[in-house]
This record gives C-alpha cells, sequence and structure tokens, in this order.
C-alpha cells in the first residue's frame, strides 16, 4: 500500500494510531481526533482491562473492538493482535509510531514513575504500584517483549498490498510535522 500523506490522513474518517508501548499512542490519538474532529477512543481502558488488573476475555475483547470500529468515524490508539484484523479491516489511514527505544523507554518510565508517585487512575481505574513495576507481567516488562514484534507489525502493515495506507512517523518531530500540516 502506498504511503499515506497529510491529504490522506485530513480526508479520513476512520485512523488507527499504532506503535510501541510508550511511544504515545493516546495522546497522539487525542490530538488527532481534536485536529479532524473525530472521537478518539483509548483501548486500554475501554477493551483491554477491567478494574483489579485483569484483562478482559479476548472474546470479550474482539466484541468490543467490532463494535468501536463498525462506527463511521473513529481515532483508536491501539490495536491488540487478538483482534487487531477487525479494525484494519476498517481502517482508513494508519498513523505508525515508529520511535526509537530510547524515545519510547524514556517516556515509558517517566511516565509509570509519575502514575506510581501520583496514583492517577488509568486503565479502567487501576493504579501502579510498587509491586507491579517490578513484576513480570509490569508494562516496563511488556515494552522490551514486544518492541521487536511491534516494529515488525508496523512494517508488515506497511508494506501490506491490501492494507490501509501508513503514515510512519520514527522520530517525535515527525508527529509535529504532520500535526501542523492538519492545522
Amino acid at each position: 500500500m502506498p504511503v499515506a500523506s497529510v491529504e490522506d490522513l485530513r480526508g479520513a474518517r476512520r485512523v488507527l494510531v499504532y506503535g510501541v508501548t510508550g511511544s504515545g499512542k493516546t495522546t497522539v490519538a487525542d490530538l488527532l481526533g481534536a485536529a479532524l474532529d473525530l472521537p478518539s477512543h483509548h483501548v486500554d481502558d475501554e477493551i483491554g482491562w477491567l478494574p483489579g488488573w485483569v484483562e478482559r476475555p479476548a472474546d470479550d475483547q474482539r466484541r468490543l473492538a467490532t463494535e468501536m470500529a463498525s462506527g463511521e468515524s473513529w481515532v483508536i490508539d491501539s490495536a491488540y493482535g487478538k483482534w487487531r484484523d477487525v479494525v484494519t479491516a476498517r481502517t482508513q489511514v494508519v498513523v505508525a509510531l515508529d520511535y526509537p527505544r530510547a524515545v519510547s523507554l524514556g517516556r515509558l518510565l517517566r511516565r509509570t514513575l509519575t502514575r506510581l508517585v501520583t496514583q492517577e487512575p488509568m486503565c479502567n481505574g487501576n493504579r501502579e504500584s510498587l509491586a507491579q513495576v517490578f513484576s513480570r507481567k509490569s508494562i516496563i516488562a511488556w515494552h522490551f517483549q514486544s518492541f521487536t514484534r511491534k516494529h515488525e507489525s508496523i512494517v508488515a502493515l506497511e508494506s501490506a498490498a491490501d492494507g490501509p495506507p501508513v503514515v510512519r512517523l520514527r522520530r517525535p518531530s515527525d508527529l509535529d510535522r504532520l500535526l501542523a500540516g492538519l492545522t
């Protein structure tokens, strides 16, 4: 599929923001939603997690993703592998945050430490705990487990002949230019 342009994005009504853990997908989805006048959806809250850090069952996730993707206009801030096909089938443009590990990991560490201190709720009212930050299931551990796979998924999305066009951003300044082009 050809690389998407600002014009492709400007005319899109269904946008998927996809990227590595810690890259800022939710923030970017909100910024794009505001710039394009589209509703923004936060997958971790709406699909992925229940209170108490309980992961929603996969069949429920897929059903909720199907409902979300069936809308006529949206920006969705991620797509879990269990149901990514549902969302990409309706996506008009993918904005891929393919930042270097130092950028996404630095952001993730700052965000996690801030949430640990402030106890800001996230993911359906859940809060960071010291035990969780240092557990095998921590978001930081997930970053290391998923970074290469998510980068490879971005490359695959970009080269898929039958998929949506992709705007691949490799550094935060690319996002700044993209947003400036939309206003």
